[in-house]
């Protein structure tokens, strides 16, 4: 469908007696701009993520000026308040165009205006080559941390400085506006914003500049907003591209429709593999033969070196004795709280969830959720029962968010982004330092994901009943988790990152596992009932596994 396009301008019902260039100076254009102007046009963004809450009212909360010899631009942060009683913050770079030639797709409009009898529109100015090429330039002259007024911009010393050639969108997000420089480079302008370093930001500078982790997109540059009271905000994070063949997600996918796919081609007794016990370390040589008929061994040998990514990347990050954001840490009654408040009211909230959307299940999804709902009892004492006093391990900075979506895949090897935490979480909460094998949870959540999204999406293409493919599913998870453990766990305990002995990490991972899968039952409900049955497999899997 092709989009609309305005290529003249009609007479504004938002008419200002100031000049652009004074427009934030201007209370009238402040109080419209707020009240009338923004509220039709941020309902519409993808990257707006208020959208199942009722809005109250929008405030420019703080604004700063860009200027140039051909034009002036804003970085306008507005506070969205909600009636729930919470509030979003959100950044805007803001432009106005006065060109009657120039033609405008009308969804980048925010609203016809004049200013001072001039005619023109304000639109989002990533739109503008001329402002993407000047944000460019001012990253790429950038030296230190000198700040142009109160915007930081920032270029890594490990980063050459470059002549702007070229500019483009990335396409595809949700939650950020991703420029592509140079086919080169990509600047992430952060939508959603916090009062607050980006995570994503300072764990890539961290891991660029101070560590020798390389299976990252290296950080390049930033801008920062530096605020009253020492505060910072970071609005964009400039990093390499990184060339690659699809995230690890779409890799995976395709791998396991060739390993379900040899069910039927090689005539294979799913009866007849043997089993092994959750988080038993599994050395690839060491995998029996009808695995690996079934499973073939470039699965395994991808998932040891995803394995060994996820390890060298936790011994980078928590590699640091100086620099105290990324200083390992002790377990102590401070961080027990914090835990155990934060998941009971998470489980409190996916309890309420399920129990209002019971409706929407059938066989063995209701009788797992039946089950769920049952235990509920002992699922709440096993949040309540960390003992802090128990952990032998240390505490370091984590990805926060890691699953194969997370991953990018180039040249028979991963490359690891996004470290920007866990969407639902508090800026505060994604700093905290948490174990590492929070990571490694996420990433076997994201297997069985895998595993079941290949049953599920079959088309009925495998011949094999769909409770073999589950039965072959849950056997091949193991063995996944097995290999990975085998790698990560003889690569960190080799670079002492303390993750614990034996009995601590499968407690640990017990721990993590079952919160993930929990989180995973609201969004399953909400969004696709049928899928409910994997986070709740997931559960009645650890429960019958745990270790209390």
């Amino acid at each position: 469908m092709s989009k609309k396009v305005l290529s003249n301008v009609n007479t504004s019902d938002f008419q200002f007696k100031c000049s652009w260039k004074e427009a934030f100076e201007d209370s009238e254009f402040v109080k419209t701009f707020s009240t009338e102007i923004l509220e039709d046009y941020i309902l519409k963004k993808r990257w707006y993520g208020g959208k199942s809450s009722t809005l109250k009212y929008i405030e420019v909360v703080d604004q700063f000026k860009i200027s140039y010899e051909k034009d002036t631009f804003y970085g306008v942060m507005i506070e969205i308040n909600f009636s729930e009683a919470f509030f979003q913050d959100y950044f805007i770079p803001l432009s106005f165009i006065t060109d009657k030639k120039k033609e405008l797709e009308k969804d980048i409009i925010i609203a016809p205006v004049n200013f001072k009898g001039k005619e023109g529109y304000l639109i989002d100015a990533v739109n503008l080559e001329d402002f993407r090429h000047l944000i460019f330039d001012k990253i790429m002259t950038a030296s230190g941390d000198r700040a142009d007024k109160n915007i930081l911009f920032h270029r890594s010393d490990t980063a050459e400085s470059t002549a702007y050639k070229s500019s483009r969108f990335m396409g595809g997000e949700q939650s950020n506006t991703s420029i592509i420089y140079n086919d080169k480079y990509v600047l992430k302008f952060f939508r959603r914003i916090y009062t607050s370093k980006n995570p994503d930001y300072e764990i890539i500078r961290f891991l660029t500049e101070k560590s020798n982790f390389q299976n990252i997109p290296a950080y390049i540059g930033s801008i920062n907003l530096a605020i009253d009271g020492g505060d910072t905000i970071t609005l964009g994070l400039m990093q390499d591209l990184i060339e690659n063949e699809g995230d690890a997600w779409k890799y995976m996918l395709q791998e396991l429709k060739l390993v379900f796919a040899n069910l039927e081609k090689k005539r294979i007794k799913v009866s007849r593999f043997p089993d092994i016990e959750l988080y038993q370390r599994q050395s690839i040589n060491t995998i029996p033969p009808e695995i690996i008929d079934f499973a073939g061994l470039n699965l395994f040998l991808k998932v040891s070196k995803l394995a060994l990514r996820t390890a060298e990347m936790h011994v980078a990050l928590g590699s640091d004795i100086q620099d105290t954001a990324f200083t390992p840490a002790k377990y102590n009654g401070d961080y027990a709280v914090w835990l155990k408040n934060r998941l009971i009211h998470m489980f409190q909230n996916r309890l309420n969830t399920i129990e209002n959307n019971m409706h929407k299940l059938e066989g063995e999804a209701l009788e797992l959720a039946k089950e769920f709902l049952d235990r509920k009892k002992e699922i709440r004492e096993h949040f309540l029962n960390f003992n802090w006093t128990r952990m032998k391990s240390e505490r370091i900075r984590i990805h926060g968010d890691y699953h194969l979506g997370q991953v990018l895949v180039h040249d028979d090897d991963f490359y690891l982004l996004d470290f920007e935490g866990e969407p639902e979480s508090t800026i505060q909460d994604r700093k905290v330092k948490q174990p590492p094998l929070k990571d490694v949870a996420g990433m076997f959540r994201s297997f069985h994901y895998a595993i079941y999204s290949t049953i599920f999406n079959s088309d009925d293409s495998f011949s094999s009943t769909q409770e073999e493919l589950f039965q072959a599913g849950e056997i091949l998870y193991k063995y996944m988790i097995g290999v990975f453990m085998e790698t990560y766990v003889h690569k960190v305990q080799s670079e002492n990152l303390n993750i614990g002995y034996k009995q601590e990490i499968e407690f640990l991972l017990d721990y993590c596992l079952l919160e993930k899968a929990v989180y995973e039952l609201g969004y399953e409900l909400n969004s696709r009932p049928r899928w409910t049955i994997i986070p709740l497999r997931g559960i009645a899997s650890i429960l019958k596994h745990k270790k209390i």
